[in-house]
């Protein structure tokens, strides 16, 4: 037996088998979400010095959303309901920083990569705790691993020379966190 299945299920409480199509759910509408940010990137920056950046980071999140679609269907996960919002969303805000510049636009990347990294981890620590899911850990784990890649290449390209970079920063992440924690619930 393993520990979790120690915890008496009370009211409120979810098991583990919901926490973890909570996980891939969420995970799917963040890699979505982060297709889009670039998407909304490259339409503004695309023939750019910075295009080939963003065109790779887009294809590692292409991966990575094509993981959690695959895991969706596996394990007969619902997509979040608020999709069709990040939809737009992500592709604004990744047209809007691009607009504002290429600091911008590495700022946002900065913000968001930050906010995952910080997601993921706690994911990481769940799934460390129960012993189980080693696959679905790995993935995590290497996907967080590339995502502080875009943080590093967002810090390179002197992200934090963005004007007004500590608010326009804040801002992403608090959409960032709050767009995670719907898309867990929703």
């Amino acid at each position: 037996m393993t520990s979790h299945q120690f915890n008496p299920l009370l009211p409120g409480n979810r098991s583990h088998e919901e926490d973890i199509k909570r996980m891939i759910r969420v995970n799917h509408a963040g890699e979505y979400g982060a297709k889009r940010i670039y998407a909304g990137q490259i339409s503004v920056l695309g023939k750019s010095h910075l295009g080939p950046t963003l065109k790779h980071m887009a294809e590692q999140e292409e991966v990575h959303l094509d993981y959690f679609e695959k895991e969706m269907v596996k394990r007969q996960v619902r997509p979040t309901v608020l999709q069709p919002l990040w939809h737009m969303a992500g592709y604004a805000l990744g047209a809007a920083t691009a607009l504002l510049g290429e600091k911008a636009a590495m700022a946002c990347t900065v913000a968001v990569e930050e906010v995952i990294d910080a997601h993921y981890q706690e994911q990481l620590n769940k799934l460390n705790h129960t012993g189980e899911e080693t696959e679905l850990s790995h993935s995590i784990r290497q996907f967080q691993a590339e995502e502080l890649e875009h943080r590093n290449i967002g810090i390179a390209h002197h992200a934090e020379q963005a004007p007004g970079y500590a608010l326009l920063s804040h801002a992403i992440k608090t959409g960032s966190k709050l767009a995670i924690w719907l898309s867990t619930r929703f």
